[in-house]
């Protein structure tokens, strides 16, 4: 089953007429994407956009065979035009089949938003599933096998891959190809970066793929450390690491504080920010956590760990510190390395990088400073991935 993308991006295309973002500045060449319409083995065409005939064209196919045009989500503004020989565009649907002549079978899903989803299963068998722009499946039920391909808005709703990804529907070899892309994320190496984190991929307007044949999944690392300044973005760059992914279980090392209204409102701004189907665990007691099995891990944040292992050897007295307390807390250190060396886990753990600052006016600060430079040191030793994000944006150090 072949499967032509004549546009990959959002109902708008990008750029976007009149935007003038940073994005869809720069949005130039292969880059430049028009609103997402998918021409499956020339007979089946999902989303009928501008300009499709000429888009055909473009990919070197054309719309002559077309037997079924079918509307994936709401088209807004003036009605499209149909091309002369095209068939009347139509949906499916939620839960019933359409059977081509051609040996295709069509089924539609029911999704959360407006639209409906397409689930394609070739004469050959091959199984591709189209979703709509903003929307993820509804009453999903577990799946006896993976679809081959997955054509999405992983982008917008990266919540909807881990959807399928939970029931398995989206398995480690479903090629996942990213569409409907607006201008929220900047084209080229900072969309291919964070669609990589998800295990999916972006491909220029025009594109023909063979379901089934691509085999060079993106590969997600193991263990990702996120190092930034303070509100530099790095939690919310961990957290969009994992958000395609189910049951991650998110690790606050920073407790709670009674009475601490401003301390309650950052936990609150991040529970806000993270996907529904996260668990949330608060304490620092990781090893055990990174020895055992299980869904990927979020921790945040390993200063707030550091300073919760500093209290326990209680380093900031000077004399505990040379009897005793910094041997303790090198040890303490040495464990978790070890621990995030052995995990068969996918970790992703988030630190402040304090060192490049003015050196702190107190011997206990200049302490903290210094443990947390050594224990970034021996976090990052262990992991295949290394983030420093400054003003929003991640600078890849290592992977």
């Amino acid at each position: 089953m072949e499967v032509t993308l004549l546009g990959t991006g959002a109902p708008a295309g990008l750029p976007r007429p009149d935007c003038p973002c940073a994005s869809c500045a720069r949005a130039l060449g292969e880059e430049v994407r028009g609103a997402t319409a998918v021409l499956v083995d020339g007979t089946l065409l999902l989303d009928l956009t501008p300009g499709a005939a000429f888009a055909a064209a473009r990919a070197g196919h054309s719309l002559a065979g077309v037997r079924q045009v079918l509307l994936s989500h709401p088209h807004e503004g003036p009605p499209v035009e149909v091309p002369a020989g095209l068939p009347q565009p139509g949906r499916v649907p939620d839960g019933r089949e359409l059977a081509l002549l051609t040996g295709h079978r069509v089924q539609a899903l029911a999704m959360d938003g407006p639209g409906t989803g397409y689930a394609v299963t070739g004469p050959d068998g091959l199984r591709l599933l189209y979703l709509p722009p903003g929307a993820a499946p509804a009453g999903l039920q577990e799946s006896a096998e993976p679809y081959d391909m997955v054509v999405a808005d992983v982008v917008g709703r990266p919540d909807g891959l881990a959807k399928l990804r939970a029931v398995g529907a989206a398995g480690p070899t479903t090629d996942v190809i990213a569409v409907h892309l607006d201008h929220d994320v900047p084209p080229g190496a900072e969309l291919g970066r964070r669609l990589a984190a998800a295990g999916a991929r972006a491909v220029p307007d025009a594109t023909t793929l063979t379901v089934g044949a691509y085999k060079h999944v993106p590969d997600v690392p193991r263990r990702t450390l996120v190092l930034g300044g303070a509100r530099s973005g790095k939690s919310v760059e961990a957290e969009r690491r994992l958000e395609a992914f189910p049951d991650v279980l998110y690790v606050a090392t920073g407790g709670s504080r009674n009475g601490d209204t401003e301390w309650a409102a950052r936990v609150a701004a991040h529970r806000k920010r993270r996907p529904g189907s996260w668990h949330t665990a608060e304490t620092c007691n990781l090893v055990p956590l990174l020895r055992q099995d299980g869904p990927p891990l979020l921790i945040d944040c390993l200063s707030l760990w550091l300073t919760d292992g500093m209290d326990a050897v209680n380093a900031w007295d000077d004399a505990e510190w040379a009897g005793g307390g910094e041997r303790a807390l090198r040890a303490r250190v040495e464990e978790l390395a070890a621990a995030v060396r052995e995990t068969r886990r996918t970790v992703v753990a988030v630190s402040n990088e304090v060192g490049s600052g003015i050196v702190p006016a107190t011997a206990s600060g200049r302490r903290y400073r210094d443990e947390l430079g050594r224990l970034n040191t021996a976090f990052a030793a262990e992991c295949e991935h290394i983030l420093l994000v400054v003003a929003g944006q991640a600078l890849t150090l290592r992977g």
